[in-house]
């Protein structure tokens, strides 16, 4: 299957992006440069909630593929994204308790293809994602997925701790993983469920831990002190799905 690329470059393209309804992670712009086309690329931008980033020439360039990008460069997500609403309905529709996954911050694109992987076959209705300081769906996540993109909704959300309060309100209770928790065998998570994993460097920010109900740790026996994220991932989602099971 192929996947369309991931950066727009040159101020039309970027501004036809911006209007066609496909989902634009970020936009890039030269600082400094606000001229009658670049003001309409920020306000079109703005009017979809998408993150404007000004930069250097120096880093734009840098980023360019083609040396041609005007001033503007557009990061454009290989496939559109769902809403939080989306994920709770496709629970719904299957009539089982919601199975949530968040992620705080995975910016390696191979990670979040994978966890995107085992969350389709760990039956997990969605994945939850923050806006900034992200990895988006990029092609190489699309890859990564084998396939799993087209049949697990992936949500961008603007605040991880306020998207876990809403859930809670439709019934979620969250586990979040850190080494410091609690042994995963000896944990509850039946039921609707919110798996909230950290970035690949400090794990899960302490804000979004505070909201979480619980903390699972996974037993280890080895003589390094953490997993790769989307194994942990793996692990633990794999055991709600045992528990579910019983």
């Amino acid at each position: 299957m192929r996947y369309e690329e991931y950066t727009v470059e040159g101020r039309n393209a970027v501004i036809e992006s911006l209007r066609s309804g496909r989902d634009v992670d970020k936009v890039f712009v030269l600082d400094g440069c606000m001229d009658g086309a670049v003001r309409s690329i920020v306000r079109e931008a703005k009017k979809g909630d998408t993150i404007v980033e000004f930069v250097s020439k120096e880093r734009l360039d840098n980023m360019s593929k083609t040396g041609k990008h005007q001033g503007v460069i557009a990061y454009v997500a290989a496939y559109n994204y769902a809403s939080v609403e989306d994920i709770l309905a496709n629970a719904k529709e299957k009539g089982e308790d919601p199975f949530v996954i968040i992620l705080d911050g995975i910016m390696d694109p191979h990670n979040l293809g994978a966890i995107i992987r085992t969350a389709n076959q760990a039956g997990s209705h969605g994945i939850i994602i923050p806006k900034r300081r992200a990895c988006g769906l990029t092609a190489v996540v699309a890859r990564t997925s084998a396939g799993a993109i087209n049949y697990t909704p992936v949500a961008k959300v603007t605040n991880i701790s306020n998207t876990i309060e809403d859930l809670k309100k439709e019934g979620l209770w969250f586990a979040c993983a850190d080494m410091g928790g609690s042994d995963m065998y000896d944990l509850n998570l039946k039921g609707p469920i919110g798996l909230v994993i950290g970035n690949e460097g400090e794990g899960v920010s302490r804000l979004v831990k505070e909201k979480c109900d619980m903390i699972a740790s996974i037993p280890m026996k080895g003589d390094i002190d953490s997993l790769n994220a989307s194994v942990a991932c793996g692990i633990l989602a794999y055991e709600i799905v045992r528990q579910r099971r019983i």
